[in-house]
């Protein structure tokens, strides 16, 4: 491995050398300085997210196991300030109760190690390098959602999840030993021109895709989610929601379209069938939850059906109003898990029914969850509108006329239920609202990146158009 080799890799080399500073700082940083620690992480990280704009050529290496080309840098990129703007909300919570703990070098350690095996997943050129990266991102997040061990909830979410992704993953890892069997091969490019529509290819395609539909929360793989997001800490439940979640998309996403591409008559019915049962499923769940990370668990399951109508037309359409909405989601989805940590932090209150009053008290808080919401729900004019009515348009332009029609009703009744939450929020007095409090600089610094976000995006044509063009190498 020379230099040249490093400089392709550069988001994997940076974000190693970053957990390897880290682990130094932590080993050497007097006690009464550990909230430095903090600090350095952030900067570390915001100067990784910067140097990842840098333009890179395509490259393929070790044989075509590693790869990258300009979407896949793209989406790398999004995921970086996807967990940028979850650390700046995260960084008083690290400081109050995980520095008390000596533990705040580790939370760091294994949300790295996590995006790290996520880098690797996506830029994997045969399923060994995918398998490593799918391990490598899953584990730590075992440990992050135990991490508050002095909460059973907590404990019991790291068991779930860490049982549920060993499930998951053996499940995938057959279905990809299916695929090999039938192939000969476990690299990408070659499985392409040899793959066929016999009947164990189709089983391992079919378990294979289980595995993803795990990470991914689709319906009926969703069991685990609620209880995890309910039990982790809130900044474990929102990368997991959004970081994990997005991470798996786009893999799903780029091996349907190419490396499964000659069983695109078999999955397209599966990913039709999976779609409406997640919407459907996802927003009626949602409709009965009170505590806020259920109820934002939920959503995310039924804002995963809607992604499926992306998936399923196989085109370069649905690839570029596929990452395009994972990047709205991304600013979306945190703002709200950003209300609530904040909230949660402040006051320890979750449950939907603390909410009332909040705008009488906390107004600017009000109006970031409000849009959020909004976005969520598809509400013009911000983006969350145009990542969906894209959605929309790439599947009726398949001639999936009643799918699009069935999302429309789902998108109907999950703007029932996001409307719960402003209606406490604008229109109910609480008996006890939250008092005012005023967030530190961090959490109000991240809180307004995702409010620009999902403002931008949505008028910023220029941006879709440029996705549109990178997603040209997956016709």
């Amino acid at each position: 491995m020379d230099l040249s080799t490093l400089l392709l890799m550069r988001h994997e080399g940076i974000l190693l050398l970053i957990t390897l500073l880290l682990l130094g700082a932590d080993l050497f940083m007097p006690a009464g300085k550990r909230s430095s620690l903090v600090h350095l992480a952030l900067l570390l990280f915001g100067l990784h997210t910067a140097l990842g704009f840098l333009p890179m050529e395509e490259s393929s290496l070790f044989g075509g196991m590693f790869r990258s080309t300009p979407l896949i840098y793209f989406f790398k990129n999004a995921l970086n300030i996807g967990v940028f703007i979850l650390l700046l909300q995260s960084a008083d919570w690290v400081k109050e109760k995980i520095l008390q703990q000596q533990r705040g070098a580790e939370f760091f350690l294994l949300l790295f190690f996590s995006l790290l095996g996520m880098y690797f997943m996506i830029s994997a050129g045969d399923f060994l390098m995918f398998y490593i990266g799918l391990e490598l991102s899953t584990l730590p997040l075992a440990a992050l959602a135990a991490y508050e061990i002095g909460k059973r909830q907590s404990s019991e979410a790291g068991i779930k999840l860490v049982l549920s992704a060993g499930l998951a993953s053996g499940v995938s890892l057959f279905g990809i030993s299916m695929l090999y069997a039938t192939t000969g091969s476990i690299y990408f490019e070659a499985i392409i021109g040899v793959l066929s529509s016999s009947p164990l290819a189709i089983l391992g395609m079919l378990l294979f895709f289980a595995g993803l539909a795990f990470k991914i929360s689709l319906v009926p793989f969703h069991f685990w989610t609620a209880d995890v997001y309910e039990g982790s800490p809130i900044p474990v439940a929102s990368f997991l929601s959004v970081i994990s979640k997005g991470a798996a998309v786009f893999i799903l996403m780029i091996l349907l379209f190419t490396v499964l591409k000659p069983l695109m008559p078999v999955w397209e019915n599966l990913v039709y069938g999976l779609a409406l049962l997640t919407m459907f499923v996802g927003n009626l769940f949602a409709l009965r939850q009170q505590n806020m990370k259920r109820f934002l668990a939920f959503s995310s399951v039924a804002q995963a059906g809607f992604i499926l109508l992306g998936l399923i037309t196989g085109s370069q359409l649905g690839t570029a109003t596929v990452v395009y909405f994972v990047l709205i989601y991304i600013f979306s989805n945190l703002a709200a898990f950003g209300v609530v940590q904040a909230i949660s932090l402040q006051t320890g209150k979750e449950n939907m029914d603390d909410y009332e009053g909040l705008y009488r008290t906390n107004p600017l808080l009000s109006l970031v969850m409000l849009l959020a919401l909004f976005s969520l729900a598809g509400i013009p004019p911000v983006a969350g509108f145009f990542g969906k009515f894209f959605l929309f348009t790439a599947a009726a332009s398949e001639g999936y006329y009643l799918l699009v029609f069935l999302a429309v009703v789902n998108a109907t009744i999950s703007l029932y239920y996001y409307l719960l939450v402003v209606r406490a929020m604008f229109v109910r007095k609480g008996e006890h609202p939250v008092p005012y409090f005023r967030n530190a600089g961090y959490m109000r610094l991240g809180l307004a990146i995702t409010v620009i976000g999902i403002l931008v995006l949505g008028l910023y044509s220029p941006l879709y158009d440029y996705i549109f063009e990178l997603s040209a190498a997956l016709k």
